[in-house]
């Protein structure tokens, strides 16, 4: 049985060396030829290609053979196909890599060349840049410690200031109720008690109160900071989602009239426009993670209980690490800092660049834990479905990307309201894009002044400065057709110079402010 075995491989071999004996020689008298040359690539390649993904990594065909030859059973065809992928194998090791075969064969790129930089991938870098940014902000943690030892207050998470926010507390507990007054009015709009006028008049009284409750109680009590900032947000995200829920509302009530007066509607209007208004659905998309009202959203099978329990205990250990930033470097620099436009110049450029760095890290970790953490816990519990609340704003080659994939509620929100009914309204674009940036500003400028309790339009400055931010880097753009030039300027500009300049400049006007209140 082995003299058999041996001879019909003996056989296979030396019909391969034959045939490739006869295809060198026809190599040989066309060597001057180009053809020849791609024609002996192509080959090669198929080989390496067999010898590395059949013979290499695939022996066990190999051993399954013999194991088959040895017991004397008959494979048929399979036996026939494993000897030739052992024929074809033994050729391969004679034949691939031999000194007169070509080793360039085609024009490439080095990988870190400019023009395949961006076409490989760089997770190990990535690693390599995490490992070392642990390192080293190990080493300064424990630094600072030595230096200037543990500087986080007792009350840093609790103290009887706190005790003093109870307005602040109570008024947030009641901002559902404007929420009910839109539910009201819309189904006396959908019953066709009051006329459509009269349902726009009333939803602005409410969206209006939604907010201007929240700033009344805030200036009248003398609360902390950080507790008047979270009544402004929770009050100009419920305003976002009672415009988005009467606006949908009026458009859906609409579309119902048109298609009772015999108009068609396109295939991309699936919703139930007959519908009538839901109470629970108003109570979803209350607490629902989004900013846009539907009728019905993408729910998920079933709710993953462990993962929330994993992604809230990652929430706590991001807010801890934050608050340590904060506290032990973010605090000190501030204090020892000097107002950034009435100074000597090269002393606030050293402030802003000594707190870029904790800032971002603190700002890195509020759009982790917000943005990613809490908002997929939110969606988890509620079981819904769309979960793009930011895309890789990382990556934005302008001013503009950025603002389009970093905060995906908002930014559709301002699509869906702002910007689109602009230009349906034959608006410009460059008109809607500067209200849609004046929407942003102002409630940007009333979560941070309200708070404070003053009106220095830092953050308004900032907001609007973006909009010839985004034609300066979309024109760098074009112009050095680059995503590199765009993205480092993004990040200068947004991350390094501009929110330590606002977190300086908030800072020392309110430490004048109180210290002229406390004079006085």
């Amino acid at each position: 049985m082995e003299t058999t075995t041996i001879s019909t491989a003996g056989a296979g071999i030396s019909e391969s060396f034959s045939d490739l004996n006869l295809s060198l020689r026809r190599r040989r008298s066309f060597n001057n030829s180009a053809g020849a040359v791609a024609e002996l690539s192509s080959k090669i390649d198929k080989l390496e290609s067999d010898v590395g993904g059949q013979m290499m990594m695939d022996p066990a065909p190999v051993v399954e053979s013999e194991n088959l030859k040895r017991n004397g059973k008959d494979c048929g065809h399979e036996k026939d196909k494993v000897e030739n992928r052992e024929n074809r194998g033994g050729s391969d090791f004679k034949f691939t890599y031999r000194p007169s075969v070509p080793a360039h064969r085609v024009l490439k790129e080095s990988p870190l060349s400019s023009d395949a930089i961006f076409k490989q991938s760089h997770a190990g870098l990535f690693n390599l840049c995490i490992v070392v940014l642990v390192a080293v902000n190990s080493r300064l943690i424990i630094e600072n410690l030595m230096k200037y030892g543990w500087l986080i207050k007792t009350g840093f998470w609790f103290s009887s200031r706190s005790l003093r926010d109870w307005p602040l507390l109570m008024c947030c507990l009641t901002l559902p109720v404007f929420s009910l007054a839109a539910y009201l009015v819309e189904k006396l709009a959908y019953r066709k008690y009051i006329s459509e006028f009269i349902v726009v008049f009333f939803h602005v009284l409410i969206t209006s109160a939604a907010v201007l409750y929240p700033v009344s109680v805030i200036l009248s009590c003398e609360s902390a900071v950080l507790s008047g900032v979270t009544l402004m947000l929770f009050a100009c995200i419920v305003w976002l989602k009672l415009v988005s829920y009467a606006h949908t509302n009026h458009d859906m009530r609409a579309v119902a009239n048109s298609v009772d007066k015999g108009d068609t509607l396109s295939n991309t209007f699936n919703a139930d426009y007959s519908c009538d208004v839901s109470f629970k659905s108003l109570v979803y998309f209350m607490v629902a993670p989004t900013l846009c009202y539907q009728p019905i959203y993408p729910r998920t099978a079933s709710v993953r209980k462990s993962w929330v329990v994993r992604q809230f205990l990652k929430l706590v250990i991001f807010t801890g690490f934050m608050g340590f930033i904060i506290e032990q470097y973010i605090n000190p620099i501030v204090q020892n800092s000097q107002h950034p436009l009435k100074g000597d110049l090269l002393y606030a450029i050293e402030r802003v660049l000594k707190l870029s760095v904790p800032n971002l890290y603190v700002w890195l970790c509020m759009f982790y834990c917000f943005f990613h953490l809490w908002l997929n816990i939110l969606a988890e519990l509620l079981r819904f479905g769309d979960r793009e609340f930011y895309k890789d704003w990382w990556n934005a080659r302008t001013v503009d990307e950025y603002w389009r994939m970093w905060n995906m509620p908002v930014h559709k929100w301002m699509v869906r309201h702002i910007y689109f009914p602009c230009l349906r309204h034959k608006v410009p674009k460059g008109i809607a894009l500067i209200i849609a940036f004046f929407v942003s500003a102002v409630f940007h400028e009333l979560c941070i002044a309200v708070p404070c309790h003053m009106f220095k339009l830092w953050a308004f400055i900032g907001i609007m400065f973006q909009i010839p931010l985004v034609v300066i880097t979309s024109y760098l753009q074009n112009k050095f057709r680059s995503s590199m030039v765009g993205n480092m300027i993004f990040w200068f500009i947004f991350c390094i110079l501009g929110q330590p300049m606002c977190v300086l400049l908030y800072y020392h006007d309110l430490m004048n402010q109180k210290g002229s209140t406390e004079s006085r």
